[in-house]
């Protein structure tokens, strides 16, 4: 039976990118493996596939009775409803150690670096598997993405040592620019709904039995939002509502000045103001220094619901 590797709903580039990097590393152990995504890709992720000549992994939101190699994450949150009919062979991961458990033993590849595939890198390393200059890649450029090109304050040595092993490797020299058109892709709002830039890049969080939702648009310049802020800031509200949360929050993220205003929707927003001791207005504050939502929003945010 093959195993599955598979991100996180409404995957990102590292999710799908450690997928299919991971699948790789297996196929060469003697391991059959298949690499899937739960959702349908982000313009970046896209933009990255297409540059080192990938099709997208295999659409699937169904693993039961199927072996599952879990990548970046390890919530039930952000699994596949039906995880618990799965046999999950093991988890990598960059996150907080997630509510997912099993009945049988696994193998767990999580280190506290910035991006899954730079614990993929380190497992080609410890099984001396050779990467491809195509794997390389896209490796390299999911950990640009997760890293904030080393800009985010969840970047470590190893990431950088990582990336620069990888761009040897597929041949990009100038890893710096190719990191900036992908956040210039990352950019493209104009004719996209309200919803489905929520969506881009949204987890959802279990905290302490309340559920909130928190997504992020990084971006290199806040001012392609001045026109629909109100329909994100609406349309979180909807968002919020619909699925019985008690806060959902969106972070605009600029790269360049290196923070991010965020939009809240809420029941009760003094939790967030407490929180980050804060004061919104108009449902949106900023944040400087704000790159990061696995490093400066959800540790910051979850123990508020205790």
């Amino acid at each position: 039976m093959a195993i599955y590797t598979c991100g996180h709903t409404t995957p990102d580039s590292d999710s799908v990118c450690s997928a299919i990097s991971l699948a790789y590393l297996l196929n060469k152990i003697g391991r059959e493996a298949i690499p899937a995504r739960q959702g349908e890709l982000n313009p970046e992720t896209q933009f990255i596939l297409n540059k080192f000549g990938f099709e997208a992994p295999e659409l699937k939101t169904e693993f039961a009775g199927c072996e599952l190699f879990i990548t970046d994450y390890s919530d039930i949150a952000q699994a596949p409803k039906d995880w618990a009919e799965a046999t999950i062979v093991g988890i990598v991961d960059h996150h907080k150690l997630g509510d997912l458990t099993t009945s049988t033993p696994l193998e767990c590849w999580i280190r506290p670096v910035g991006c899954t595939n730079t614990i993929v890198k380190e497992m080609f390393d410890f099984h001396k598997v050779e990467i491809p200059k195509e794997i390389a890649g896209i490796m390299m450029c999911a950990i640009l993405s997760d890293t904030v090109i080393f800009k985010s304050p969840t970047c470590t040595d190893t990431d950088i040592k990582a990336v620069r092993e990888l761009s040897v490797i597929c041949g990009i020299e100038d890893f710096g620019a190719l990191g900036m058109e992908m956040f210039k892709v990352k950019s493209q709002v104009e004719g996209v709904s309200a919803r489905n830039l929520i969506l881009r890049d949204y987890k959802p969080f279990d905290m302490h039995g309340t559920h909130v939702g928190v997504g992020q648009l990084e971006v290199v310049d806040l001012a392609i939002f001045d026109d629909i802020k109100d329909a994100l800031q609406k349309d979180l509200e909807a968002l919020r509502a619909e699925n019985n949360l008690h806060t959902t929050a969106l972070l605009l993220t600029d790269i360049i000045k290196e923070g991010s205003e965020v939009l809240v929707a809420s029941q009760d927003a003094s939790v967030f103001e407490k929180a980050f001791n804060c004061k919104l207005v108009d449902g949106k504050v900023w944040i400087d220094g704000c790159l990061s939502r696995k490093k400066q929003i959800i540790p910051i945010l979850e123990p508020a619901f205790a």
